[in-house]
């Protein structure tokens, strides 16, 4: 996937039809990533299983995604465009009919983790040849439209959920999706072109249990270290993910051994660029304070508030819509004024929004917890246009498709890590407001308090992260190859900032 944007064999029309292709194929199978949210209670009554089990299916979508992705860098680099969109698309639709079936709860573990493996290629699929395609001076408008996938599709999907429980059983969930997940398939697979040529290259084998067993392993731990029933699991979260860490560093070693003698699973020499590295940086800490947010916010209003599941759906849906709709205005933003004008005022209004939900408590309105999620929204949407644009746009050709793998990487350890902090913060608190008299719910929201204010922290350390963001410069438009080094790599590895 190496073609010079917007070259004579893919004008600009049709850069614009497969991107919209990929757009909204990769927004059906991201909203199906949050949709089992409400189902859960029901699910424990028709098939007799306990809340942990249920929680699988969410738990087993996620580690899915962390096995797969660090696979994708290799992978689009080996097939086409069509049949990596052909693959994605088929393994999501053939779990979603799977999971719409299921006559017991096994096969419906099952179906979710072959959504999820349809899912982890779509991101980086997306983000690669966007990257591939789009000139560096429109980037940040195109950029703006992938926002509305990452945060409107998982905004919607427990709102979603919940109006389908209303109107019938939880197959309502897939066979929903299904048709239209179907016709996206077709759609795409008769607009879609090939971008770039496939390069033929060996897979290094060890690499690959090193990644699943790692990246597995770590966000299983992090996940569970918040759980409530975590000191009776058969092997501690924490040595899960210990265990978890070292076969990432392993597996890290690995791939920097391979870069000087063979092709690497995934090319770490992504990280030898200062603002990818920065851009990864502020990325990884806006996800930790988002996802406990995301988190906290549900307990918060059902559990202290007394919101029904639904209402708290569709009072969370405002934020989601206006992170996804500021994404393109932001990135039109970003194309004229840069990177650092748009991320610090970002990033001080999400740390302002998480310190203010610090000082909720059991009389708080539930809209004035609406009007702080739309606010923490919108200081969200000036972060991560302009980080994923930004970071990204540094890399060479050829390293595009690591860079989006390492990037989908981190994010997921990234919400399993940011989950389990301020669960476990939570949890810690609330217990000790119990034991000095608390109620129930007294208890319980001075959990939540301390849980956001761990967001607050994570708030101010995005913060200082964002004053070192800086914008890659435009280069000319090429007239023709641009010069490369042995190694395949472009000969200008400078930054620029303005």
């Amino acid at each position: 996937m190496s073609v010079p944007p917007a070259s004579p064999a893919h004008p600009p029309a049709r850069v614009t039809a497969v991107l919209r292709v990929l757009v909204l194929s990769t927004f059906v199978v991201f909203l199906n990533e949050t949709i089992m949210v409400n189902a859960i209670p029901r699910l424990m009554r028709d098939f007799e299983v306990t809340a942990a089990a249920a929680g699988w299916l969410s738990t087993a979508f996620m580690l899915t995604m962390a096995v797969v992705i660090p696979v994708t860098g290799w992978f689009l680099q080996r097939v086409t465009t069509r049949t990596a969109f052909g693959l994605a698309m088929t393994l999501f639709l053939v779990g979603t009919a799977l999971a719409a079936a299921a006559p017991a709860f096994p096969v419906l573990l099952v179906a979710r983790v072959i959504q999820a493996g349809g899912t982890a290629v779509m991101m980086p699929l997306l983000m690669t040849t966007l990257m591939t395609l789009v000139p560096p001076q429109d980037r940040g408008r195109v950029m703006g439209n992938i926002t509305l996938v990452i945060s409107v599709a998982p905004a919607l999907g427990p709102a979603v959920s919940g109006v389908l429980l209303q109107l019938g059983s939880w197959r309502l969930l897939f066979l929903a999706v299904l048709p239209i997940a179907a016709a996206m398939a077709l759609f795409g697979r008769r607009t879609l072109v090939n971008i770039g040529e496939p390069q033929a290259g060996p897979i290094d084998w060890p690499s690959v249990p090193l990644a699943a067993a790692g990246f597995g392993a770590l966000v299983y731990g992090l996940s569970e270290l918040g759980a409530g029933d975590a000191s009776r699991a058969p092997v501690s979260p924490a040595v899960t993910t210990v265990v978890g860490a070292v076969l990432v560093a392993l597996f890290a070693w690995r791939q920097l051994a391979l870069q000087r003698s063979s092709t690497p699973l995934l090319d770490l020499r992504t990280f030898t660029f200062r603002h990818f590295s920065v851009a990864l940086a502020l990325m990884c800490l806006s996800f930790m304070g988002l996802m406990g947010a995301f988190i906290l916010l549900p307990i918060y209003l059902q559990e202290v508030c007394g919101l029904t599941s639904l209402q708290t759906g569709l009072l969370l849906i405002p934020g989601g819509l206006t992170m996804g709709l500021l994404g393109p205005q932001v990135g039109k933003l970003y194309d004229r004024f840069g990177a650092p004008r748009l991320v610090v005022p970002g990033a001080v209004l999400t740390a302002v929004c998480l310190a203010l939900f610090a000082l909720t408590g059991e009389g708080t309105s539930p809209w004035l917890v609406l009007a702080l999620h739309v606010a923490l929204s919108a200081g969200m949407a000036f972060v991560f246009t302009p980080v994923f644009t930004s970071g990204l746009s540094v890399l060479p050709p050829h390293l595009y498709p690591h860079g989006s793998a390492a990037l989908g990487s981190l994010q997921q350890v990234s919400a399993a890590a940011g989950t389990a902090l301020v669960i476990s913060v939570m949890t810690g608190h609330a217990a000790s407001a119990a034991a000095d008299g608390a109620d129930a719910t007294g208890a319980l929201a001075t959990g939540v308090r301390w849980g956001f204010g761990v967001g607050a922290v994570l708030g101010a350390l995005t913060v200082l992260v964002a004053l070192l963001v800086r914008t890659p410069p435009v280069p000319e438009p090429p007239a023709g190859p641009q010069p490369q080094d042995e190694d395949g790599t472009t000969t200008d590895k400078t930054a620029g900032a303005r």
